[in-house]
């Protein structure tokens, strides 16, 4: 009896071959949670005020809001789509969330405006994208600038302050002991999204769509439906992000969110998540935005400029990109 060893020596064993256990290991996820687990201990030793927990709990107020519309946006992407006007509907969100506060209106109303306003968006762009068939990075271009435009016309150089004290609770609040409102909100949020991508129909649909959009058309899946739909969530959750960031600033400025885009599609692509589309997974963008925090957090105990911030963001997306083409290059040397 012979083996794949035996008739073939020297070849390596094909993915689909190996263990469930053996593809983890080797899986991108398990790499970027060691890269977490590293920059970790690096803070501890590089700061004593690292490991402080009231410290590490204002650490993850730089990454979930940005997770929130992560979550949508690695789905976004998978389909083949994308969405760069998720700051701008951030700023927007806001706004209007300002202007009904200033005409009187209590925090339910006020939620409810922030949501509205994102889900208003989200809809915009997803017709745009898939009833008149435009490119969604050039849809989505022109509304960031549309979006942003409203929101500093409405406002100017001013900004809107004075929101009910109960509305702070979103943005300041703790749930238990240093566990924010917003930790819990993310960690459902996370769950909510892992289910659906991996577990359910509708996540097979974006993951077939994004590998072959005709195919899925003729398998008899609603492509212009499911990505309509995708373009809702991404709004959603900005319109939510956009809540948690006012609530936690207590302000509302036309610059609120400036660049956060960038942020977003970066702790997506990190997680492993294919630009192209047809592949990625809900944990490893959850890594990956502890590790955006966890090098943030540590720049800025450090002392580090916002330039130098920005610059290592910028790396990490090129970076992330151009590493899995190199290491297809190299294996297959």
């Amino acid at each position: 009896m012979t083996t794949l060893h035996d008739t073939a020596p020297g070849r390596q064993i094909p993915d689909r071959l190996q263990s469930p256990l053996q593809r983890r290991l080797k899986s991108w996820e398990t790499l970027l949670l060691l890269v977490a687990i590293g920059i970790f201990v690096a803070n501890s030793f590089a700061s004593p005020y690292f490991l402080n927990a009231w410290n590490l709990s204002d650490a993850t107020f730089n990454f979930t809001e940005k997770a929130m519309i992560a979550f949508a946006m690695a789905l976004l992407i998978i389909s083949g789509e994308i969405d760069l006007s998720v700051a701008a509907i951030i700023a927007l969100a806001s706004t209007a969330m300002g202007a009904a506060m200033t005409a009187g209106a209590g925090t339910p109303m006020i939620l409810l405006v922030g949501i509205g306003t994102g889900l208003a968006c989200g809809a915009f762009n997803g017709v745009l994208v898939t009833r008149f068939g435009l490119p969604s990075i050039v849809v989505t271009i022109g509304t960031m600038s549309l979006f942003r435009g409203i929101s500093y016309i409405v406002l100017g150089d001013q900004a809107f302050r004075g929101y009910p004290s109960d509305f702070a609770f979103f943005g300041q609040g703790y749930v238990f002991w240093v566990i924010s409102f917003e930790l819990v909100l993310f960690a459902v949020l996370a769950v909510i999204y892992a289910v659906v991508l991996h577990l359910t129909n509708f996540g097979r649909a974006v993951y077939a769509i994004g590998n072959n959009a005709t195919g899925a058309e003729f398998s008899g899946i609603r492509v212009a439906r499911v990505k309509f739909i995708l373009f809702l969530l991404t709004g959603l959750m900005s319109g939510i992000a956009a809540i948690c960031l006012t609530s936690r600033l207590g302000s509302t400025r036309p610059s609120i969110a400036f660049g956060w885009e960038l942020e977003v599609v970066t702790m997506v692509v990190l997680g492993g998540v294919n630009i192209l589309g047809g592949s990625g997974s809900i944990p490893g963008v959850v890594i990956a935005a502890f590790v955006m925090g966890l090098v943030t957090f540590g720049l800025g105990l450090l002392n580090v400029p916002g330039i130098v911030m920005s610059i290592v963001i910028g790396a990490l997306l090129i970076g992330v990109i151009a590493l899995p083409r190199l290491w297809s290059k190299w294996r297959a040397a």
